[in-house]
């Protein structure tokens, strides 16, 4: 099951040359990671007030494949994968039917103030297993 949004990239989101800079797709990769979470009921804001536990953010990969400029609609693919402890996004983001870049998040469940991880509860687990829904961000 995956989670798909279009970030559509903006004049601020580019370089001089008018492509959009490295820095804004790791934002849109984090934004759509924030959406996806939102929209299974389990915000990452929520998670240490609510659960008492954070998923932070441990590793991330991504390549660069194409390239994008101001004001194309880019479709980005969140897919889980979910752990006992941990939970990795696969993202796939495409535009013009062509993948611009790829890459991984690892998330890891740690309880508030502590420094192991600790298994995701049951009903953020089960949101994640089932994911299956479409955001669209114009």
């Amino acid at each position: 099951m995956s989670f798909t949004r279009t970030w559509t990239v903006r004049f601020s989101d580019t370089d001089p040359f008018g492509i959009a800079h490295y820095p804004r797709m790791i934002d849109a990769v984090h934004e759509s990671s924030d959406m996806l979470m939102e929209s299974i009921g389990w915000p990452f804001w929520e998670l240490s007030q609510n659960e008492g536990i954070g998923l932070p953010l441990v590793s991330m990969d991504f390549d660069f494949k194409g390239q994008v400029e101001a004001g194309d609609a880019v479709e980005i693919e969140v897919t889980p994968t979910v752990g006992e402890t941990s939970v990795q996004f696969d993202y796939t983001a495409t535009h013009d039917g062509e993948i611009v870049f790829d890459g991984t998040e690892h998330r890891v469940c740690v309880p508030v103030g502590g420094d192991s991880g600790v298994a995701l509860p049951d009903g953020l687990r089960n949101s994640l297993e089932t994911v299956d829904t479409r955001y669209e961000d114009h």
